[in-house]
């Protein structure tokens, strides 16, 4: 076996994620398996260099100067369902398209991951952020992942309840990150399982649609069409004529309030509060970051240089020709008017990743 990695240097980084932004590569590697992964990780251990592990790159933007280390673009594929008791385990490599997936699960009568159709991105990245979207999120399904541990150089596994998930977080986007390379994911699903309707929009459309009288597999099949056209109608689909969808989807995290700061909310709003979109959940109050945006001033199509807001949705930061500069200067204008209006910061979703010229030594 080779131990050297197979390298190229000064890639560019824009093409490989849906919002086209970010400078070049100094170092990029392909990872096709667990072996190559581990060549790469030493190579840039040797030399001192950051590593910056990029799946399908719906979740990461990078800056304008590029990454100064290596970055390992993780391509492993493929989709596996075996038994699991009175479920099915699926489990899938990293580097999948994660919608094909879905899609594999929905066609085979699989509940629990239907309404998480037409997220973009890889497998790997799944677990990272706890994706979710219109009622469910991954750590609902999930049974385990298989991490290289970058410490340890040890390839384990970990079961759902160790990876610390919450709202759009895990530990390996908190206290661990960067200890951990996801490799595989596994998901218990569920056959004969009715579709999830716990989102308002998508139980509007199912029962327009009739899917109550579907048997339980044609009805998973109705609701994966009705997510996938809701999100089309929100360009969070990757579609490359749409201008709208050169993003990175939901630019900023909802808001998740104390019973204390949602009521100090409540009461800066006045009138206003019975307006506001809002997600109870034991102690704490999910509250629309779209809608915050909107009453702070800002509204869809806005223009900044290069970027921009979406036209189709608050929440997305689009780009039209412009830099990752402008990009964060965007966000940051928005999240200053949000906290002067209402006392509440957002926070970004995707990975912002820096450049470090002192990184620059191999």
């Amino acid at each position: 076996m080779n131990p050297q990695p197979e390298l190229l240097e000064n890639v560019p980084l824009a093409p490989l994620t849906t919002i086209g932004l970010g400078g070049p590569a100094r170092f990029f590697a392909r990872v096709r398996s667990s072996a190559g992964l581990v060549r790469a990780l030493r190579w840039a251990a040797e030399r001192d260099l950051p590593v910056q592990v990029l799946g399908g790159g719906s979740n990461t933007v990078f800056a304008d100067e590029g990454f100064a280390g290596l970055v390992l673009h993780i391509v492993s594929r493929g989709i596996a369902f075996r038994p699991d008791g009175e479920a099915v385990l699926c489990v899938a490599q990293a580097g999948s398209v994660w919608d094909d997936v879905v899609a594999a699960a929905v066609a085979q009568g699989l509940g629990g991951i239907e309404c998480l159709s037409g997220i973009p991105g890889s497998v790997g990245a799944t677990p990272v952020q706890n994706v979710g979207a219109y009622g469910q999120e991954i750590a609902e399904t999930l049974k385990w992942v298989r991490a290289y541990e970058r410490p340890s150089g040890r390839i384990v596994r970990l079961r759902g309840e160790e990876c610390g998930f919450g709202y759009r977080q895990s530990r390996f986007k908190g206290p661990d990150r960067d200890r951990f390379v996801i490799l595989a994911v596994a998901m218990r699903l569920r056959p004969g399982e009715r579709p999830h309707l716990g989102y308002r929009e998508v139980a509007a459309r199912a029962l327009q649609d009739g899917v109550a009288g579907l048997p339980p597999a044609e009805a998973l099949a109705a609701v994966r069409r009705i997510v996938l056209d809701l999100r089309r109608g929100k360009s969070m689909l990757r579609d490359l004529s749409d201008p709208n969808a050169r993003s990175v989807g939901s630019f900023f995290l909802n808001p998740v309030l104390t019973k204390a700061q949602y009521a100090g909310l409540k009461y800066r709003l006045g009138t206003k509060a019975t307006e506001l979109p809002v997600f109870p959940s034991g102690e704490s109050v999910k509250v629309s970051a779209a809608w915050l945006i909107g009453a702070a001033g800002f509204t869809r199509g806005e223009r900044r240089d290069g970027v921009g807001i979406s036209e189709r949705h608050l929440l997305a930061l689009v780009n039209r020709g412009g830099s990752t500069r402008q990009l964060l200067a965007l966000s940051d204008e928005i999240r200053r008017a949000v906290a002067r209006a209402f006392a509440i910061e957002l926070q970004p979703e995707p990975v912002i990743v820096p450049f470090d010229p002192q990184s620059r030594k191999a």
